[in-house]
This record gives C-alpha cells, structure tokens and sequence, in this order.
C-alpha cells in the first residue's frame, strides 16, 4: 500500500534510485534495512516493521534478540535518516517521490514532493503580465517585506554556519576541553554456546584494564548494565558489542563493537571480528582482541580524541589547561615534527601546575622535544650532549614516576636511538611494547629503528601493523614502507613513501626521495630533493654519512646512500665532513 497519490511503481522506483545511491550502497546493511522496511509498508505488514523483526531478519540476529541491550536497529535508523537527508538535500533534490523515516519509528512515510519551477511562464513561454501592483520598477510595500525576510535569512544562514566554530573557539577560551570517560559494558553472547560465555565477559574486563593505565581517558566497567555507577558526563561514551554466529559460515563468531556518544547517542566508532572457535578458545585470542580494539581507541589520534584535536589544530587554546590538553598537543607534534608545535607543547606542560610537570607522562614529552630539538640549528656536538643529558634526566625521573607507562619508554627509547646507543633502545622499544603492545607509534617508531640497524625483515609486519589501524596515520610511520619498497625495486611506490616521510624526517626522508627517483630516471625530481639534502644543520655540521652513522648501522643502507648521492653531484667530502 502505498501513500495517496503516491502508487506502488513510485516507491518502487524512488527505492531503487536510493539504492543505486553511491553514499548508500557502501552500506549493504542498511540497503537491506530500507528495502525491508519499504516493501512491508508496501504490503500493508506494518506489525514486521519492529526492532525485533528488523534485527532478525535484516540484522542476522538471534531469535533472543533484547532491543534494550543492543541498540543496533536504532543506530542503522539514525544512520539511514542522516542518509536520506543528504540524499533529498542532494543528488536526490528533484524527485517527486520520498522516502521519509520519521525520528522515533521504523515505518516508513512515501511523500510527493513538488518542485517549483525556477520561473512562471504562460502558455506562450512568455512572462505574465504584471498587475498594478507590481509593476516593474517599483518597489512595493510586499517586496520590501520580502527583501527584509531575505535579509534575515541570510543573516540566520551566518549566524549558524559559523555558530560551529563559534562555539568551539568559546569553549577552547572557557578551557573546557576536558578528558574523555568511557563506560565499558560487557558483551553480549547472541549465540547459543554457552561455552564461550567466559571469553565473551572476558573481554570488557581486559579493555578496562588496558585502557586505564593510558593516563588521558577516564575507563569504567559497566557490566551488564546493572551496575553502571556513577552517571557519565554528557560528553562521555560507552562501549558496547555482542558475539554472534558469522552469518557467513555459520561456524566462526563475529564480535561487533560500537562506540557511542552520550549526548548525541551518535556512534563515533565500530568495528566486526570474526574468530573461529579454536581461536575463541585460546586465551591469548581474547587479549589480541583487546589490543586491536585499544590500538585505536587507546590512540591519542582515535575518535575518542576528535573532538579535542580538531580544536587545538585550529590553534584556538594557547595551552595550559590541562595535561590532557598538554597530551594531545604532544600528539599533535609528534605528527608535524614542526618548531611551532614544539614550542606550543612545552609552553602547554610549563603552564601547568609543578605537580601535573613533574607527572611522568609530562617529563618524557617534554624531554621527548628538548632532545629532538625540530628546527633547532645549534647543532654542535657539546650543544646536542648537553640536550641529550638534560633529556635523559628528565626521563630517568619519569620512569621512576611512572615505570609501567608504554608512552614514557617510548620516548627513553627514542632518545637511546638519537644517542646512537642502539642495543639501549632496542631493549626499551621491548619494555614499551611489553607494557602495551597496542602503542602503535612505539610499534612504527620500533619497526623504523630495527630497518635502520639492518633488521628490514623483522621492521615490515611491524610497520604493516601501525598502518592498519583507522587512526590519523602520521607522516613517520611511512619509512620502513619507503625501504621495502626500495628494496623490492617498486621505485614508483618508495618514491611515494618517501615525499611522505620526507615531511617528518628531514635528514633520511629527502635521501629515500633521491634513490627512489634514480631508480625511476627520474633526474628532475633528484634535481628536486638535492637542495632539501644539502641545507640540513646536522649534515652541513658534520657530513651527511658521518651524521647518519649516528642511526643508520645498516652499511649495506649507508653504502647504496653513498652511492646514490654521489651519482646525484654530492662531493665526496661533503658526504664525511663539514660542508
């Protein structure tokens, strides 16, 4: 059944343009929700268009399916109402028939819609004539009405569109970027084994114990609902996911995760993993779950962070508001590698408190940027001693206030690295993995230091594995990547990994460049990357091999370096001394 003066054959046909809709056909499960909904509103079955019936049928949900635990058919509503409004707003303006899901219900409106001609024109394909009233020329009292509504209009139109970042500005000056909470409820076993009831539980308990040693993120256990404690705050989020046969095979389980925000009860985040039951039942399985799950929620680049990056790259607090504010402007540095973020991180840590600066997570990154010093040109070898012992001190202190912290042996390792003590920060690398193997920036920066001392085959899974997380990929993690492809003779691939990484690692990024472009003969881009070479500080003060023996061990690396260069016009000396 169909609306009046709407007919079946319209709906039909609108259905199948939404379907076709690119937007929407990414999404095949909310094409099958849309089209179940519409064809049972069709057939006049108004009493299937239930959550119950939807997740069963549309969803593949067990026949006990609890609408008040798992909220997947509300949040495929909201998802297919935002769809359907871009749609009409869009690619779908013109259509005369719509398809409307009312906020609060699953059954489906069909609308005529009419579109008004751009301009009225007679029979003739003239323009009427005007009555005394309006004639042309003369401003009437009704048009002077009509110029102020539009003035108006227009007025309103700003006011919202900058109301956004209006807001955001406010509550950057009000400091009000505050740290995250997240409630963490236990899964959900859909199945109907209940031999795997431990590892299902099991893994929201390990989630909450992982994530709660990352120092920016307020983590609670929710259980099953009962005992949810106190209420989060509205810009808070809650983690929920079931277990379900894999519809697939039938045999294997599917673990689906959603995050959700409070306020807007919008998910911000999900993710589906199938195991199979053998798998299911080895232990360590659980906790590789957990980690591929804290990899990216655990990230100071993950959603739950959003928010508080988006603000702070649009510059708008100055720093000092907290030591959150402060970790998630060291992430940002982290990605840049730029003087200006630099000195944004440390003016951030030097506003705070002396009890949040002498915080571990504080001291290793503010240690972290005096030793790397971005755009620092005193490249002398007292100057650089002396940035590495005031760093090192820093980093004693900081594991002696946090010694189970990845982050804070992540950046002692980084400083081991700089220092040139290789064996040093291959066993810190080990204890920052050690204390969360789901740090994937100690993973690349691990993988990067192991392809440098001549370990390439043990530095790609690694670097593979920082890739595959749906987090803001910083430009460093695209060395080891460069390497292979280099090594492989994929030249075209390393030239694009090595612009990459080029923008964070001015001294080894540029060279990577040149080999992989004289690979290609590509004489005009080495022409291109020379002069980014050869206006580095660290190389003009020493040589640019005498300064990469400092991180590169690797002599068959340093060899093809060499080579490379001096087939591009770089003297031999230049490549030993100063320059």
């Amino acid at each position: 059944m169909a609306e009046d003066g709407v007919t079946r054959e319209e709906v039909l046909a609108a259905l199948d343009r939404l379907s076709a809709w690119p937007d929407m056909a990414r999404s095949p499960q909310i094409v099958r929700f849309l089209d179940y909904i519409v064809k049972h509103r069709l057939d006049d079955d108004i009493q299937s268009i239930k959550a119950y019936s939807i997740a069963v049928d549309v969803f593949g949900r067990s026949a006990d399916f609890d609408p008040q635990s798992d909220p997947i058919v509300r949040v495929q509503a909201r998802r297919m109402r935002q769809l359907l409004d871009q749609y009409y707003a869009g690619p779908g303006a013109e259509d005369s028939v719509r398809i409307v899901l009312p906020v609060g219900r699953y059954v489906p409106d069909f609308v005529e819609h009419v579109v008004e001609p751009a301009d009225v024109v007679d029979d003739e394909g003239s323009e009427p004539d005007l009555t005394p009233t309006a004639r042309r020329g003369h401003v009437t009292v009704s048009w002077l009405v009509l110029l102020v509504i539009a003035i108006g209009a227009a007025a309103l139109a700003y006011s919202l569109s900058t109301w956004g970042p209006r807001q955001d500005q406010q509550v950057a000056r009000n400091g009000a970027i505050q740290q995250p909470s997240i409630r963490i409820m236990e899964f959900q076993n859909l199945t109907d084994d209940p031999t795997i009831t431990a590892a299902v539980a099991g893994l929201a308990v390990d989630l909450v114990d992982r994530m709660q040693t990352l120092n920016f993120l307020n983590v609670d256990y929710g259980g099953r609902g009962e005992i949810g404690g106190q209420a989060l705050p509205k810009d808070g989020y809650t983690l929920t996911g079931i277990v379900r046969r894999d519809p697939a095979t039938q045999v294997n389980y599917q673990y689906s995760v959603l995050v959700t925000e409070v306020a807007t009860n919008n998910v911000i985040w999900n993710r589906t993993m199938v195991v199979s039951g053998s798998q299911l039942a080895d232990t360590n399985r659980i906790e590789a779950l957990s980690i591929d799950i804290t990899s990216v929620l655990g990230s100071a680049r993950g959603p739950l962070h959003a928010r508080a990056r988006h603000l702070l790259m649009q510059g708008a607090p100055t720093g000092g508001e907290s030591p959150y504010v402060c970790r998630i402007m060291f992430s940002i540095y982290r990605e840049t590698m730029t003087a200006a973020a630099a000195d944004r991180t440390q003016a951030c840590y030097a506003a705070l408190p002396e009890q949040d600066q002498n915080n571990g997570i504080a001291l290793a990154a503010v240690a972290s940027i005096i030793a790397e010093a971005p755009g620092n040109r005193d490249v002398t070898p007292a100057a650089r001693l002396g940035r590495y012992r005031e760093a090192g001190d820093m980093l004693v202190k900081a594991v002696q206030a946090l010694p189970t912290s990845s982050f804070v042996w992540e950046q002692r390792a980084r400083l081991y690295e700089a220092m040139a003590e290789h064996a040093l920060a291959e066993a810190a690398y080990g204890t920052a993995l050690q204390t969360n193997p789901a740090n994937l920036d100690a993973v690349a920066a691990h993988a990067r230091h192991l392809a440098f001392i001549g370990r390439l085959d043990q530095a790609e899974p690694l670097a593979e594995r920082s890739l595959s997380g749906p987090t803001t990929i910083p430009d460093w993690y695209y060395g080891v990547p460069a390497l292979a492809a280099l090594e492989t003779g994929d030249f075209s691939q390393a030239e694009q990994f090595a612009d990459t990484y080029a923008r964070a690692d001015r001294e080894v990024g540029p060279i990577l460049a040149i080999l992989a472009a004289q690979g290609q003969g590509d004489e005009e881009q080495v022409a291109k990357e020379l002069p980014r070479v050869l206006e580095v500080p660290s190389f003009r003060a020493g040589g640019i091999i005498t300064q990469l023996r400092r991180r590169i061990t690797d002599t068959a690396l340093l060899d093809r370096i060499r080579m490379g260069l001096a087939e591009a016009g770089v003297p031999q000396m230049s490549l030993v001394t100063a320059f």
